[in-house]
């Protein structure tokens, strides 16, 4: 085989790992998008929370001023709400990971990361050690529902 041949087959079987791995990305898409959707609306929502807040209708609502207010904070307190409202969508897209077989896969990681979320945007309500409880009760009843609902 020549110099020439042996070269041009390296820069092809380097070539195909690449188009190979653009491809399951893709199908990967296609077959769940609906990770791609839930953070296209945790976009959404963090935009209208902002909005909302920058045109002061976030103001007139008495239970949204008990999450929003709290002396001696250095954050701004919007992020509290988009934060809540963030892992609130989370949570959403876990249900449907649990009763939706076409988009059922492991959501542990998800129910953490909701936690922490949820967690963050209602600090000024709820403790921090009310909250690690409660995240570890919510794992333990998503392994027991995986458990339950899982394939046979």
């Amino acid at each position: 085989m020549s110099e020439q041949k042996m070269y041009e087959k390296d820069e092809k079987d380097e070539k195909e790992p690449e188009k190979h791995e653009e491809k399951n990305v893709e199908e990967k898409w296609r077959r769940d998008p609906l990770g791609s959707m839930i953070w296209a609306l945790i976009l959404i929502w963090a935009g209208a929370v902002w909005l909302a807040w920058n045109f002061g209708f976030l103001e007139r609502y008495a239970f949204l001023k008990r999450i929003l207010t709290v002396e001696n904070d250095i954050n701004p307190p919007i992020w509290r709400l988009i934060l809540l409202g963030a892992g609130i969508l989370i949570v959403i897209e876990i249900l449907i990971r649990l009763f939706v077989p076409a988009y059922r896969r492991s959501v542990i990681g998800s129910v953490i990361f909701a936690a922490i979320l949820i967690g963050a945007g209602l600090g000024s309500m709820i403790h921090w050690s009310i909250i690690w409880p409660v995240v570890i009760i919510l794992v333990g009843v998503i392994l027991m529902l995986q458990g339950v609902f899982r394939k046979k």
